[in-house]
């Protein structure tokens, strides 16, 4: 069974994460001010209400303490993004993630009560940093200063081998986490599978020694 989770903010950001998670099965509750917003993904959620979420009184109303999580996803107007927050820690919501869009917005959503802060904009845009300097590279999760997981494209050096002669870690100084093959996923393979052209390979590492794993 899937979680209840409200998402508060329809813009680019909110309406990506409501549709998603409403498309694996969760049900949502996707809130707006704009009610052009809400009619727009009327259809993509499980109920979309224009409300506002700056008002404690119209939350209590939507019953948003019973919610799994809630996603604070407004990002221009700092002020509501805040208060939407505070109002929702108080009306007694389990889980709260919330979109900022500084370091100060960061740290002033986590006082008023999110449990998680994220910043859309700049986590894109390393990825696709590294997806640039590194062609191989489809994906991208920074771990910390210097360290990743990738999704990368099957060198065509590789093709043909197994995971045991292409000795990943011992040479490439990378763990292999799984091998994507179409539709199929392979956890913690074993090495001797012999990889093919259009195979993905899931690494953690270094990130010098990511972007040196391509053609």
């Amino acid at each position: 069974m899937g979680k209840q989770v409200l998402v508060v903010g329809l813009g680019r950001f909110g309406a990506a994460v409501a549709r998603t998670l409403y498309g694996m099965g969760d049900e949502v509750l996707a809130i707006d001010i704009d009610s052009q917003l809400v009619q727009s993904i009327a259809d993509e959620v499980s109920h979309a209400v224009t409300a506002d979420a700056t008002d404690p009184d119209a939350l209590r109303q939507l019953g948003v303490g019973d919610f799994d999580t809630a996603v604070v996803a407004i990002g221009s107007n700092v002020q509501a993004s805040i208060l939407t927050t505070l109002n929702l820690r108080e009306c007694g919501c389990r889980y709260i993630i919330a979109k900022a869009v500084t370091t100060q917005h960061a740290k002033i959503l986590e006082r008023v009560g999110a449990d998680r802060v994220v910043f859309p904009e700049y986590e894109t845009g390393v990825r696709v940093a590294h997806t640039l300097t590194a062609r191989a590279v489809l994906d991208y999760l920074d771990l910390g200063p210097g360290y990743g997981i990738a999704e990368i494209r099957l060198p065509s050096s590789f093709v043909g081998k197994t995971l045991d002669e292409l000795e990943l870690s011992e040479r490439h100084k990378l763990t292999l986490i799984a091998v994507v093959r179409g539709n199929e996923v392979l956890l913690h393979p074993r090495r001797d599978l012999r990889l093919a052209a259009g195979n993905i390979l899931v690494v953690a590492g270094r990130d010098s020694d990511l972007e040196a794993l391509r053609d």
